[in-house]
């Protein structure tokens, strides 16, 4: 995969955990464990990166724009390595997905329009008593346009940072209704500039975002996450599928190393057309990972059938941090606490134990 030689194809998922060090959004010790705990996956991709205090979405998620942060990470990618684990971070900006009380100076949330995602909360601590609770997204704030391009460099500057901390390498975050997602879906994206209008304007944002990055670190160390067949935040757009294969084409020119296609994972979503795996699979010619709702048993056949080429485990690797040594040898899962996915400390974190154990 690009620049790597995985020695299988089991990746470990992106996952939200909200557990870096305050104040400052800092990768500690702690993540660094659990990060080390999961060094046997093909590769890691990180839970989701702040790229400036702007892209913060998450109340204790890291970020990647201070240098205390960055030295946070340094000593996360130093863990995995020692392990001999391979680990890319996912590059992060939630656009909309927000709350002042989450912005810089209280100011609002971002985004390509004045869209509201309708029936979206968000993780917060209030800063008068320190309680954490979900609150619900507010209106955003319009980009300008001549605010763009400082957010391109933003990913730019953050893709270098990743190198700096040890990281092999980067994913764009362009899924799941975040800042990247919301300009390429119509329903979110009501602008008439050149980042506006018709699917090949909407793409404009990840591409100019995707190359500037290219430019910095080199294509085989950049991945890009994308999710046609999801509509959290309230992104559900008719046109999202041609949008994102228009996307995969450009990409594929850009030669980024893959695309991760995040799948819906709940327990009636809907099935990914094999007609559009197939037309992936002929505009994108990297490596494609698949997330969502996957099996030991719906991996396999996933990729016998050829449709790609990684697999990504969320939960499961959440709850087994040997999840590759458990599958091999046939060996049942640990179960996840749902209770302790966002906010804490080791609990539910470190702690569940290994088959070895």
């Amino acid at each position: 995969m690009g620049a790597l030689q995985l020695p299988h194809r089991m990746v470990m998922a992106p996952m939200t955990r909200s557990r870096a060090s305050q104040p400052g959004d800092v990768p500690s010790a702690l993540n660094a464990c659990y990060y080390a705990q999961r060094a046997g996956a093909a590769l890691i991709i990180t839970e989701g990166t702040q790229i400036s205090a702007q892209g913060k979405g998450y109340a204790r998620t890291p970020g990647l724009h201070t240098r205390e942060q960055l030295e946070g990470w340094a000593k996360v990618t130093r863990a995995v390595h020692r392990r001999g684990g391979r680990i890319f971070a996912q590059l992060w900006h939630v656009g909309r997905v927000s709350h002042r009380l989450l912005q810089p100076g209280g100011r609002l949330p971002v985004a390509p329009s004045a869209v509201a995602p309708r029936g979206v909360q968000v993780f917060v601590v209030d800063p008068q008593d320190g309680a954490q609770r979900f609150v619900p997204c507010e209106t955003p704030r319009p980009l300008r346009r001549e605010e763009v391009p400082g957010i391109v460099a933003d990913f730019r500057t953050a893709a270098r940072r990743a190198l700096q901390a040890g990281f092999d390498g980067v994913e764009l975050h362009g899924a799941n209704g975040y800042l990247i997602d919301q300009f390429l879906r119509s329903t979110t994206n009501l602008r008439r500039d050149e980042y506006g209008g018709d699917a090949r304007r909407r793409v404009r944002f990840l591409h100019d975002v995707a190359q500037a990055v290219v430019d910095e670190i080199g294509p085989q160390r950049v991945g890009v996450r994308l999710s046609p067949h999801v509509t959290l935040m309230d992104v559900a757009d008719p046109e999202i599928v041609p949008t994102i294969l228009l996307a995969a084409e450009r990409l594929d020119a850009l030669g980024v190393a893959y695309l991760h296609m995040a799948e819906a994972d709940w327990d009636d979503a809907p099935t990914v057309p094999i007609a559009f795996r197939q037309e992936l699979r002929q505009r994108f010619r990297g490596t494609v990972i698949v997330a969502g709702r996957y099996t030991p048993c719906r991996a396999e056949a996933i990729l016998h059938e050829g449709h790609a080429d990684l697999v990504a485990f969320g939960r499961a690797f959440l709850a087994n941090p040997d999840l590759p040594e458990r599958v091999a040898a046939g060996r049942p899962l640990n179960e996840p606490d749902p209770g302790t996915f966002f906010g804490g400390g080791r609990k539910g974190y470190v702690d569940y134990p290994r088959h070895d154990a």
